[in-house]
């Protein structure tokens, strides 16, 4: 059981049986969410290597970031949910919302500047990401998935912005006559409602689109660079051409990548994408959308929190080996045979007995590095 799930009234008498389901799928989320994510940043801070790889600072304070919304926010809306009661009072239930909503948006922040991170590293020429993605450029992209939250979350929240000319409307929701229970509603305005979906998901979203649109094409295109290559290194002697080994393996490793890009974006369109929708459209609406629906999408969005370490870090080698050893208490067997492992030539294919380089070569093995980990030197 999680801790802060323990006030809950467990008996028989007092929990149906959609009770029970429904505490076991939200306690199976949160740990989930927890383990993940402490797995994430504890791999990071033993394992030298995954700390030399710029993008992995983001994966680390994006897994803190979900940590704490699955600590923080997760357990009280699950206690409201199945007691169906608020019982914290009405300060409390300010600062868990204006938490939510902090937490919340700095984990889509930090998943549109993973995005970004790996556009620049693949997309553009080696230089280019050196000078762009600096340690105090980064340092201001992790400073920024947080500082910018805060203008939406707590500074209007606690300031009441959010409820200008719909008061009477919150109070109303709050207390339930009938089964004489208090609620923690949130409720936004027009204005609210618009500025708080578009710096936290419509922005995000469409610059995560933009920049995976281009490390797709530009995965593609690099295969499709090998294939050329490779047709043309065939013999004229009518004897059986063997493609090159190392081409044939990158080029279906890039393909998985891209496959894995779209793993991502699906993932994080279908947790988010439906509350920020309705998030628009409610206000325009009368508030008309159900309790039970807002509910759900909410939790859908949570769930994401959870999903982040298994898309960014358990689909990642040199991740699961440093899970591994963690697991296993060091067991030697998970341990790299050396400080760079096995090496792969660098993008080349051989054409009748000269070596040709195919370019945006460093570019491409930063991304076989962060989704397949297949060590290459640049």
């Amino acid at each position: 059981m999680v801790p802060g799930l323990l006030p809950l009234r467990c008996s028989a008498e007092g929990f149906g049986l959609e009770k029970i389901v429904l505490l076991t799928f939200i306690s199976a989320v949160i740990l989930m969410a927890i383990l993940g994510n402490l797995l994430v940043m504890v791999a990071v801070c033993r394992d030298r290597q995954l700390r030399k790889i710029k993008t992995n600072y983001f994966i680390v304070s994006l897994a803190f970031a979900d940590l704490l919304v699955s600590v923080l926010v997760m357990p009280f809306g699950a206690i409201e949910l199945v007691q169906d009661n608020w019982i914290y009072g009405k300060m409390f239930c300010l600062i868990r919302t204006s938490l939510d909503v902090l937490l919340t948006t700095a984990s889509i922040l930090h998943l549109c500047c993973i995005s970004l991170d790996r556009y620049y590293a693949i997309c553009c020429q080696p230089l280019v990401y050196r000078n762009k993605m600096t340690p105090l450029r980064i340092a201001l992209m992790l400073g920024g998935c947080w500082v910018i939250p805060m203008f939406i979350s707590f500074l209007p929240i606690m300031q009441g912005w959010n409820s200008i000319g719909i008061v009477d409307l919150i109070e109303q929701r709050q207390f339930n006559n009938v089964s004489n229970s208090t609620y923690c509603i949130f409720m936004v305005n027009k204005p609210y409602a618009i500025t708080c979906s578009v710096v936290a998901f419509y922005i995000p979203f469409l610059l995560m689109v933009l920049a995976y649109y281009r490390i797709y094409v530009t995965a593609r295109e690099h295969a499709h660079q090998i294939r050329i290559l490779q047709r043309a290194g065939a013999p004229t002697d009518g004897r059986p051409h063997h493609p090159d080994q190392h081409s044939t393996h990158r080029m279906k490793t890039e393909t998985k990548a891209a496959k894995t890009l779209c793993i991502i974006m699906g993932c994080f369109c279908l947790c988010w994408a439906p509350f920020f929708i309705t998030n628009v459209i409610d206000p325009f609406i009368d508030y008309a959308v159900p309790p039970q629906l807002w509910t759900a999408f909410l939790w859908l969005g949570y769930i994401n929190s959870g999903l982040n370490p298994f898309l960014y870090a358990f689909l990642n080698k040199s991740f699961r080996r440093a899970f591994l050893i963690i697991l296993c208490c060091g067991d030697e067997r998970y341990r790299r045979p050396s400080i760079l492992g096995q090496t792969v030539p660098c993008s080349t294919t051989t054409i009748n007995g000269s070596t040709h380089v195919l370019s945006g070569c460093s570019a491409i093995s930063e991304f076989l590095l962060l989704f397949c980990n297949r060590p290459v030197p640049v």
